[in-house]
């Protein structure tokens, strides 16, 4: 892990000019500011002041003096910039002018909740499975390929993409486990070696910012819209999930029937619990509701499986008691959240069911899609929010996403995603033109 003296080291040697700064606003999108290597010490000792009242969610006009302190740890070259000019980065954490963290930076929301976990000896390790879309431009959704699930396409530009995203992502120092074609066409996945849930959260930033970059290089664009075309599945971020007490899976029960632990099934029917509660979160968008529909692959109902990949929680049998592989995927989330507040969110329905001992209810095996009505309501089985409006309702009574995203955070995620829904309810759309406008 690198320290403030070796950046400046590195920097000196590399002749690297100019570092840029990264953070997230509210809602996930990549926010940076670019100083010179005069300026680095300075700001490594003492962060660089910004006006936090032009992030959204961040501060009013009248608190808006806020500092981004690099995280030296963070350091990289960006591959992408030509080697005779490097230019550098680092994730920064946000603070007040007194240098005590700033509470609407979602970084800090994550370090919370993770030290909450490290106070009950737990490290919180995440894998997640970004899907992504290649199109022709940025202005209509124009597929580049027909492919299907690990299809190999002849003279296929998306392939190469990816081959060179993989070596950009390995330059950097995140590693990455596959990648191949997902289900529908010209859509696509990198799947990452999971890691601590804050290198994750940086990782994953990281990763959609280098998706899109090379995609640009080659005159296409990347999207990580979670629905951008009808009739095919959308984009998820499947999340695999565990925790570990210093070597140790804190999930893994060699005697267990399903191999799983007394926390692990606790921490499973945490997430079951606060499903609902937490949506809005996970899934942020008015777009993330046409993902999640029956049909696609999408989790639509609260249940856990093994290898029923229509549930919302799903414990992967890949390799059956072996105990680093034992894990829980949370299938709901999609890549266009923002990452920091998604893994913070988990990990806190997790803790609050391993604290107050929820009981996992029995695996549902079958493919839910296809019951009865009245067998899910015999299996108790309720759904996740049909849309964002449901959502919101649902997290702003909940006293855990409360808690977890903090007095300046909560209010203002739940506004802005209010404004998101009048804003798409009050608008006519093109399928109201198309169906209505000729026969009413």
């Amino acid at each position: 892990m690198q320290k403030a003296d070796e950046v400046l080291k590195i920097v000196k040697e590399k002749k690297v000019d100019n570092i840029q700064l990264w953070f997230t606003d509210l809602l996930g999108f990549l926010k940076c500011v670019t100083i010179t290597d005069s300026e680095l010490e300075g700001a490594l000792e003492h962060g660089k002041g910004f006006d936090g009242s032009s992030i959204t969610g961040y501060a009013e006009a009248e608190e808006s003096d806020i500092l981004a302190k690099p995280d030296p740890a963070t350091f990289q070259l960006l591959p992408w910039e030509p080697e005779e000019e490097p230019v550098g980065r680092m994730f920064c954490d946000i603070l007040n002018p007194d240098r005590t963290p700033f509470p609407g930076d979602p970084r800090y929301v994550l370090k919370k909740v993770l030290k909450e976990a490290e106070e009950l000896g737990f490290t919180y390790y995440i894998g997640p499975e970004l899907e992504y879309f290649y199109f022709k431009s940025n202005k209509q959704p124009e597929i580049l390929d027909a492919g299907g699930y690990f299809d190999v396409v002849p003279d296929d530009l998306a392939n190469r993409l990816r081959k060179r995203t993989v070596k950009v992502l390995e330059e950097m120092g995140i590693s990455v486990e596959a990648s191949h074609h997902e289900v529908a066409p010209s859509q696509h996945e990198i799947d990452l070696r999971y890691q601590d849930a804050l290198t994750m959260a940086d990782y994953t930033m990281t990763y959609k910012m280098v998706v899109k970059e090379i995609a640009q290089q080659e005159g296409v664009y990347a999207t990580f819209m979670p629905k951008p075309l009808f009739g095919v599945n959308g984009s998820g971020m499947h999340v695999h999930q565990s925790l570990f007490k210093s070597e140790t899976n804190a999930f893994f029960d060699p005697e267990d029937k399903y191999h799983l632990s007394l926390m692990a099934k606790s921490f499973i029917a945490g997430q079951l619990k606060y499903a609902r509660e937490i949506c809005s979160i996970i899934s942020q968008w008015v777009n993330s509701y046409k993902r999640l529909i029956p049909g696609y692959e999408a989790p639509v109902y609260v249940s856990w499986a093994q290898r029923n990949r229509t549930a919302l929680v799903r414990v992967p049998m890949y390799r059956p008691g072996n105990e680093q592989a034992t894990r829980a995927e949370l299938r709901c989330p999609d890549p266009a959240c923002n990452p920091y507040l998604t893994f913070a969110i988990m990990l806190a329905a997790g803790l609050e069911g391993i604290k107050n001992k929820y009981e996992l209810a029995p695996p549902v095996e079958p493919n839910i899609y296809h019951m009865e009505p009245e067998e899910r309501e015999h299996r108790g089985l309720t759904n996740l929010p049909v849309s964002l409006f449901e959502a919101i309702k649902e997290t702003e009574k909940s006293l855990l996403v409360k808690k977890t995203l903090g007095e300046h955070i909560f209010p203002r995620f739940l506004h802005n995603k209010q404004k998101e829904w009048d804003n798409y309810r009050t608008k006519v759309t093109s399928h109201e033109i198309e169906t209505y406008f000729s026969v009413l």
